[in-house]
């Protein structure tokens, strides 16, 4: 695995070198009277009823420091000082009010993006822009892309690098999710594919490891531990070897670029697969208990935003998709792409603003419950659009659209409890949905508010689903593909306290549900598809180590 490295030794030097004097520029080194000034305004921020981002701009103003504003990652590093020397009262109340993304930790985990090294697409997609300096569909100005190339694509330094922004702003990075994103992850060789998960874990775990099995065991137990791992790849690129390959990385979500699912609009577009081939690989990962988020792109050549809204439903409709996440990524005419060319010759129009706020709108009352929609709109660079919408703040637009209708979106991301404080409500619910491997079950539990506390997805596999997997251990069982109780990050060893939903029985209570279920069901067994940094979480929960799983006996 020594030959990936993707820089040299000596260009992974410098750029080790200049992201040590970026921090060392960015260190909290204030004058005492600045310090003092520090302290008035933290204790400006605490005293807030309600504290809104412009509220905090206008504290900053208000209280700066001798030349110019103070940053924010100096606010969060002196209100540790300042708790830490007893000077304040630690407030993870105030922290929040004082990072500068505390929505990155709002779902329950922080979440790490690396991205792959430029290599080729097996694709020939109109709609995807080529840019030799990235992977495949990504630009060199999108904030990711940007960080990776400074740091050389390496895939330890990237990581390294954000797990200390998150904790320079306040981010407990205890609990990590990492997102693999770039190209198709299938395509790239498999060594890369093992040195690269190895790299990111060793920069989690603190320590080299000789192997990626080392880096494994070594996460389990260490101080920033990886909860779920994420690959984005191609339907048609999904089969028995992959999805046993994908396990032994350590994979726990899939991302697949389904893009449409009516085939004459996947062929016009060349996307070179077809609806089936999506359905196909959906059922072999959902039978494996991956969880599965799709990759839907409205505007694509030969569509119409009616023909879209009919599209969207088959999402839902059709057992053979019913992803557990969404992805909406409105095809952007960018000037990379190929479709340039049929737009210059009057063949296609891309949607206004109106349009696609009015779709999309729709398509967020149509999600079920048991979805996520992650994103609804792709932020591109306004320089690369050619025509069409450049509108970047289109989920904010639409929410008040709807407000203003009389309308609500349900899926997961808009009742989430996203750090309020609440009391979650004792019952368990349950949304049941077939699929065409077996049936589903979505356990929730909801606050007082009725808001999404947590949830649990339960998978009740066909004996001949199970079987198309080829894994053994799998057989007779139900299988638990996500567990996850919302709110702000709580760190590892502490529980939750003032309503916050994250350790405080949520998860074990959904467990306890769903063994009864399964076992009531006729199941023998029950296994969960873990990551890396919660087995032990299971294994106290009476789980045994399998070869890819964990699992219990119910009987």
């Amino acid at each position: 695995m020594g030959a990936w490295p993707p820089v040299t030794h000596h260009s992974s030097l410098l750029i080790a070198m200049r992201t040590a004097e970026w921090y060392a520029r960015h260190e909290w080194a204030v004058t005492p009277q600045e310090e003092a000034q520090l302290l008035r305004l933290i204790e400006a921020v605490a005293a807030l009823r309600a504290a809104r981002p412009s509220d905090l701009a206008r504290l900053l103003r208000r209280y700066p420091r001798a030349n110019g504003q103070f940053s924010k990652d100096q606010l969060v590093a002196a209100y540790h000082h300042f708790c830490e020397t007893g000077q304040l009262r630690f407030d993870p109340d105030v922290l929040r009010r004082l990072q500068m993304k505390p929505t990155r930790t709002l779902s329950g985990v922080a979440t790490v993006t690396v991205l792959t090294r430029p290599f080729p697409c097996p694709g020939a997609c109109i709609f995807c822009p080529t840019d030799v300096r990235m992977p495949k569909s990504y630009l060199h100005d999108e904030p990711g892309a940007i960080r990776a190339e400074y740091h050389g694509f390496d895939p330890y330094l990237t990581t390294l690098s954000r797990l200390r922004a998150l904790r320079n702003i306040g981010h407990a990075t205890d609990k990590i999710e990492l997102l693999i994103l770039g190209g198709t992850w299938s395509y790239y060789p498999e060594d890369y594919q093992t040195w690269f998960v190895q790299r990111c874990l060793d920069a989690l775990n603190g320590v080299e490891s000789a192997s990626l099995a080392e880096a494994q065991h070594v996460n389990e137990t260490a101080a920033q531990r990886n909860v779920g791992l994420v690959i984005e790849t191609r339907p048609d690129y999904i089969d028995v070897a992959e999805v046993g390959r994908l396990r032994r990385l350590g994979v726990t979500r899939v991302q697949l670029g389904a893009q449409s699912c009516d085939d004459r609009i996947l062929e016009l577009n060349q996307r070179g697969h077809t609806v089936e081939q999506t359905r196909q690989a959906i059922k072999l990962l959902r039978a494996a208990g991956f969880k599965i988020q799709l990759h839907w792109m409205p505007n694509l050549l030969g569509a119409t935003p009616a023909s879209d809204r009919v599209d969207y439903q088959r999402l839902w409709s059709d057992p053979g998709l019913r992803p557990d996440e969404l992805k909406i990524y409105p095809n952007a005419l960018v000037q990379e792409a190929e479709l340039v060319q049929w737009y210059e010759r009057g063949e296609f129009t891309p949607y206004t603003t109106d349009e696609l706020i009015d779709l999309l709108a729709d398509c967020k009352v149509m999600t079920p419950e048991y979805a996520r929609l992650n994103r609804i709109v792709r932020d591109i660079p306004k320089d690369h659009i050619v025509a069409g919408s450049t509108a970047s703040n289109l989920r904010e637009v639409i929410q008040r659209q709807l407000s203003a209708e009389g309308r609500a979106c349900r899926c997961i991301r808009c009742r989430e409890v996203r750090g309020e404080s609440a009391r979650a409500l004792g019952a368990v619910g349950a949304i049941e949905y077939e699929t065409s491997g077996g049936r589903e079950l979505f356990l929730n539990v909801n606050t007082d508010s009725g808001k999404l506390a947590g949830f649990l997805r339960l998978s009740f596999p066909t004996a001949e689903a199970t079987t198309l997997t080829g894994i053994g251990e799998l057989r007779g069982a139900a299988i638990v593909r996500e567990v996850h109780v919302y709110g702000p990050v709580v760190e590892l060893g502490q529980s939750g306290t003032g309503g916050k939903a994250q350790h405080s029985g949520l998860g074990a209570k959904l467990l306890r549900e769903a063994e009864e279920r399964a076992r009531a069901a006729g199941y023998d067994r029950l296994a969960v598809i873990s990551a890396i940094g919660t087995r032990h979480y299971y294994l106290k929960h009476g789980f045994q180590r399998g070869e890819l799983y964990l699992i219990k006996a119910l009987k």
